[in-house]
């Protein structure tokens, strides 16, 4: 299949471009490659991507290119003509949603937006696309299923996240469009994101500079290693949306509809609370933290907790990597890349 993954410079992007390139699908990558974190390191995931297509015979080629961009879009959909779309672009994290609000409709409304018109326009077979566990906002009930309703975000990214979802379904109603929307939870591992805990605390128990714990450490998330993540978005990208026979208008599922539209949770199932999140890099790093306990932050939320019987059900798939193990990984990828050696 010829497979278009926007986002392909970006963390989740790479590693699920790594597994289509492997299994020898014709993977076009789609990335803007923009500064919102260290360019080098999203270059350096393009050269890993384009070394292994080329060892590998395999049909690669990577637009640059801002989704926002109607034109570049339009014009990658009709000379690629894809069979599946993998959308996993975004402007991500949820504090800087906070600060800068505008940088996320443009990424996560209009590209959205161009993605899903290219994707009807172009008779796109199924569109799989990156929502988050932070629609589920002010939800407390755990843990999170698609069946509950998630209409109090908590931050402006999960509000843009939610519409994504919202405009997909309604592609799927008026065009037949199949779309699956993939709640991540908490995703880390290798090549991850410099903006994100697990990279800020490695870094800064390295260098013996203090951590910012928030919530003293006592907030939980279901946090989940990217390659579980990678196989996840694969499985359901192949296993096209189809109208739920069962869906009923007077009482409606919101996970399905009598349209060709999904929802999933993919989480680990299992949440770990923060404090023992840092123990497990202490002892990957064989050093200790040295940390500043803070109150929970505006927009966060104090736990997530993923229920993925919806996603085993379909494609017979959940996560399943310890934490103490996906760390461990994370550890020693971050040594390699920067240089440095454990104290283990």
């Amino acid at each position: 299949m010829k497979i278009l993954v926007t986002g392909n410079a970006g963390f989740i992007g790479f590693h699920v471009a790594q597994r289509l390139i492997a299994r020898g699908d014709s993977v076009v990558g789609f990335d803007i490659v923009n500064d919102y974190y260290d360019p080098a390191l999203k270059r350096r995931r393009l050269e890993i991507l384009a070394e292994q297509g080329l060892r590998q015979g395999a049909d690669y080629t990577f637009i640059e290119a801002d989704l926002a961009d109607a034109e570049a879009v339009n014009a990658a959909f009709k000379t690629h003509k894809f069979d599946r779309v993998i959308h996993l672009a975004a402007q991500a994290g949820v504090r800087y949603s906070i600060e800068n609000p505008h940088a996320y409709v443009q990424s996560n409304i209009v590209g959205f937006t161009n993605i899903i018109e290219a994707c009807r326009h172009h008779t796109v077979g199924h569109l799989t696309y990156a929502s988050t566990s932070s629609v589920y906002g002010a939800n407390t009930k755990m843990p999170f299923s698609e069946r509950y309703g998630v209409d109090h975000p908590l931050q402006f990214y999960a509000a843009t996240k939610r519409a994504n979802e919202l405009m997909a379904h309604s592609y799927s109603h008026l065009f037949g469009l199949p779309t699956t929307g993939l709640r991540f939870f908490t995703v880390y591992g290798p090549w991850g994101r410099p903006d994100m805990a697990l990279f800020k605390f490695t870094r800064n128990i390295l260098a013996g500079e203090p951590i910012d714990v928030f919530n003293h450490g006592n907030h939980t998330r279901d946090f989940t290693y990217v390659d579980d993540i990678a196989e996840g978005v694969i499985r359901t990208s192949d296993a096209i949306a189809r109208p739920d026979p069962t869906w009923d208008s007077a009482t409606p599922n919101p996970a399905t509809s009598n349209a060709p539209y999904r929802l999933f949770n993919i989480g680990n199932s299992s949440p770990v609370k923060l404090s023992a999140y840092i123990e497990a890099i202490e002892e990957a790093l064989g050093k200790k933290a040295i940390k500043n306990l803070l109150p929970l932050q505006p927009g966060d939320v104090p736990d997530t907790y993923s229920d993925t019987t919806a996603l085993e059900a379909a494609v017979a798939y959940r996560p399943a990597t310890p934490v103490t193990e996906g760390v461990r990984r994370f550890v020693e990828w971050y040594l390699n890349y920067h240089g440095h050696t454990a104290h283990v």
